[in-house]
């Protein structure tokens, strides 16, 4: 006869502050969780990591800001689950309890972003979570109109905005993580125009630029594009020396070892760090991360294993990867920005700061998945790049009537220096940071 044990202990390490539901508590958030259905789930409104217990039915659910892990310890009593939002969170709480034997990182579990995870049954043998998508937006449902779509596109993403504004303090000071690219400039204006529109003073608003050794490309991009729109006394650059990015720091925050993830967050972490050095109170940051994902906006020739077609037939690749029940799908680590987020997510937190990031909401990827790229591109990859600009720029001019700069794209990690300045910081292949990721747990 077989025995199955129940969930013995049930911990959880999650930041209850760390969601930004705008439309329910977090509380009545958790019981549609635990009691509803996909549809249900799917009407939380916000950047959200949440779980719910019922007896041994274990329910979890997240959106892609917040990241969410789980891991399963064998007791004598019987089995613990163990919620966190990092890795070392785990093993901290492991080595508390004399359980430290039993981790290595890649037992660990993501839950996968716009999915309910269930643990229905958990002991020995574990059985496999059920996952049910809660978030499946409509594909091509908008007309190839660009400033229809950049109106709804634009004005999806201000109302977030608007939500988030609702629920932080009214005078706290609020920064864009500012390089005057597409998405970060999209941020800010549509933050300004909403604090106008609110009858708000713009004036604790700043837009943060990060440059190494005053060299960074994006100071001089952020000054024009604000200074073309007589916005520039919101601009502040953070000057770091090149001392201030080390890659395997930025590997032990963020927990992964993706060389651009790792890159993208070794820069945030210093401008985290430096904006920190000169506030020290300052909470509220507001970034552009997902709007590439959205827009489909990735260089495709760099990527061996996508071709536009793949890019484009498939829902949702650039946020969810290749999908739960791929091959390819990674148990650990998730994919795609669902996955690649925390290169954000993590340097704010780690600094002390709220991070909110509102292209990355479902509202306003379903937005964007409504979008016909491939009647609108027709399998061209230059049409495919040009699209985003295009649409953003119109969407920010009808929804603020501010007309965007809009320059050649350039990751913050290379806009932030100098192209040999970056070669010396970081290395080039995947190995370098998979090593500096092993050593973490080394014995």
């Amino acid at each position: 006869m077989q025995y199955h044990a129940y969930v013995e202990r049930f911990i959880n390490l999650l930041d209850p502050m760390g969601n930004q539901i705008f439309n329910m508590t977090v509380e009545e958030a958790t019981e549609r969780l635990g009691t509803g259905g996909p549809c249900r789930v799917r009407e939380i409104d916000g950047q959200f990591a949440l779980v719910h217990r019922t007896g041994h039915i274990i329910r979890m659910a997240r959106s892609i800001g917040r990241p969410m892990r789980y891991f399963l310890a064998k007791q004598i009593d019987g089995p613990c689950l163990i919620v966190a939002e990092r890795i070392d969170q785990i093993a901290e709480w492991l080595r508390n309890e004399g359980l430290s034997d039993q981790f290595h990182p890649s037992y660990t579990r993501m839950v996968p972003a716009h999915y309910i995870q269930e643990l229905a049954l958990i002991g020995c043998p574990d059985p496999s979570p059920a996952n049910t998508r809660f978030f499946t937006p409509e594909r091509n449902r908008l007309s190839n109109d660009r400033d229809e779509i950049g109106r709804q596109y634009i004005g999806a993403m201000q109302q977030e905005i608007s939500r988030w504004l609702d629920s932080i303090p009214a005078e706290a000071p609020i920064g864009v993580m500012f390089s005057g690219g597409i998405d970060s400039g999209a941020v800010f204006l549509a933050t300004y125009d909403a604090m106008l529109k609110r009858g708000q003073s713009p004036a604790r608003l700043k837009a943060f630029t990060l440059s190494l050794d005053s060299r960074g490309r994006d100071a001089a991009q952020a000054e024009e594009f604000l200074g073309n729109l007589d916005l520039g006394m919101f601009l502040e650059v953070i000057d770091v020396p090149q001392s201030a990015v080390d890659y395997r720091e930025a590997v032990r925050v963020i927990e992964d070892y993706k060389p651009l993830d790792v890159q993208a967050a070794a820069m945030g972490l210093a401008l985290c760090r430096g904006i920190r050095q000169r506030y020290a109170d300052w909470v509220y940051l507001l970034d552009g991360d997902g709007g590439d994902e959205n827009l489909k906006d990735y260089p495709i020739e760099e990527n061996s294993e996508l071709t536009i077609r793949s890019v484009l037939n498939n829902p949702l690749l650039y946020h969810e990867g290749w999908g739960v029940q791929a091959v390819k799908h990674s148990l650990t680590y998730s994919g795609g920005q669902s996955r690649g987020h925390v290169r954000t997510w993590a340097p704010a937190a780690a600094t002390g700061f709220r991070g909110f990031s509102p292209f990355a909401l479902p509202n306003v990827i379903e937005v964007s998945e409504g979008i016909p790229f491939i009647e609108m591109t027709d399998w061209d990859h230059g049409r495919l790049y040009e699209l985003k600009g295009d649409i953003v720029r119109r969407g920010i001019e009808q929804i603020t009537g501010l007309t965007m700069p809009i320059y050649e794209k350039r990751r913050m990690q290379h806009g932030a220096t100098e192209d040999q300045t970056f070669l010396q910081l970081f290395p080039v292949g995947e190995k370098a940071y998979r090593r500096a990721f092993a050593e973490l747990y080394a014995p």
